[in-house]
C-alpha cells in the first residue's frame, strides 16, 4: 500500500502543476456531462484543488491515492471492469484537475442529481459506474468495491474547496458552436494533419492516446459519440497541450469524422431519453 502511496503523491503533484498550465476554462455553456442541464445556484466559486501535500496520511489517504491511481490508470487497477483500451484520464484530462476537461473538483457537490437521459436520481457512484458502462464499454463497479470507494474519496477529496449549492461554473466542457453544418470529409483533413501523430492514421491510438474509434474505444452511448461534445472537448483540449488552436468549425469537422467510424454499440441506449428531450447530436 505505502509502495504505491508513495508513487501516487508524486505523480498528483506532476498532475496538479500540469493543470495549471492550461489555458482558464471557458464559463459559458458548461456541462459536467452531455446531459447536465442546470447549474446549481450563482454561488461562483474559486477553481482551487487541494495541494498533494494535504492528503491524510492515514487509511484515507490510502484510499485517496488509490482513486488517483484508478482515474491515472484505469486499465491497471480497473481493467477487471473496464472493455476498451481508455483510462478515465482520457476524457477527464490531468486526473481530473484539467478545468477545460470535465473536471472533479466541485463535482461531489452536486450529487445526488437527477439525469434526463435516464430519468433516475444518480448518486456519485452510479454517475461513475454509467461512465464505466458508456464510455470504457465496461461493467459496472460493484457498490461494495474499494475501487468504487476510492474513486469517490479521490473526487471528494478534490472538492472539498467548493462550498456545497455552488455554481461549479467550470463543470463539464465548455460549449462551442458552428457556423455551418460539419464537414466529415474536410474531418479527416483537420485529422490527418493534427491528430494521426498520437491517435494514428487508423484511429486506434498510440502509447501517447486513446484509440477514438472501433472496438477499443468508447461506445455509441457515449458522451464523446455525440458531436457536439467532442467538438467542445476538442477545441479546448486537442492537439494535446495546444488546445485553442483548431477553429470551432474545425473542430466540429473532425468530431463529426471521428464519430462517423464504427465503435462498440451500447445495448442499454433503449432505456436513454424515454420522456424525451433527447438532444439533436445524440447519434441513436
Amino acid at each position: 500500500m505505502r509502495g504505491y502511496a508513495v508513487a501516487g503523491i508524486v505523480m498528483l503533484s506532476l498532475c496538479i502543476l500540469t493543470a495549471g498550465c492550461v489555458p482558464p476554462p471557458r464559463m459559458s455553456g458548461t456541462l459536467e456531462s452531455a446531459d447536465a442541464g442546470e447549474q446549481a445556484s450563482s454561488i461562483d466559486p474559486v477553481f482551487l484543488p487541494p495541494s498533494p501535500d494535504t492528503i491524510p496520511g492515514d487509511q484515507r489517504g490510502d484510499a485517496i491515492r488509490m482513486g488517483y491511481l484508478m482515474v491515472v490508470d484505469t486499465q491497471g487497477y480497473g481493467k477487471r471492469y473496464v472493455g476498451n483500451a481508455l483510462n478515465c484520464t482520457n476524457c477527464h484530462i490531468d486526473a481530473g484537475l484539467n478545468p477545460n476537461a470535465a473536471s472533479f473538483v466541485g463535482i461531489s457537490t452536486l450529487y445526488p442529481q437527477h439525469d434526463p437521459r435516464t430519468n433516475r436520481v444518480m448518486s456519485l457512484e452510479d454517475r461513475i459506474n454509467d461512465c464505466v458502462e458508456r464510455n470504457m464499454n465496461g461493467t459496472p463497479i460493484p457498490p461494495e468495491s474499494t475501487r468504487l470507494s476510492a474513486v469517490v474519496a479521490y473526487i471528494e477529496w478534490l472538492s472539498q474547496n467548493v462550498p456545497p449549492g455552488s455554481a461549479v461554473p467550470w463543470r463539464g466542457i465548455s460549449r462551442i458552436t458552428s457556423t455551418r453544418p460539419p464537414d466529415p470529409v474536410n474531418g479527416k483533413t483537420v485529422f490527418e494533419k493534427k491528430c494521426v501523430v498520437c491517435h494514428g492514421t487508423d484511429g486506434q491510438g498510440s502509447m501517447a492516446a486513446p484509440p477514438v474509434w472501433g472496438p477499443r474505444s468508447y461506445t455509441i452511448g457515449a458522451d464523446m459519440a455525440r458531436v457536439g461534445v467532442a467538438a467542445s472537448f476538442i477545441k479546448a483540449n486537442m492537439p494535446r497541450g495546444w488546445g485553442w488552436t483548431v477553429t470551432d468549425d474545425e473542430a466540429f469537422d473532425v468530431a463529426s469524422y471521428i464519430n462517423s467510424q464504427p465503435r462498440p454499440d451500447f445495448p442499454g441506449k433503449t432505456n436513454d431519453w424515454l420522456n424525451g428531450g433527447k438532444p439533436g447530436d445524440v447519434p441513436y
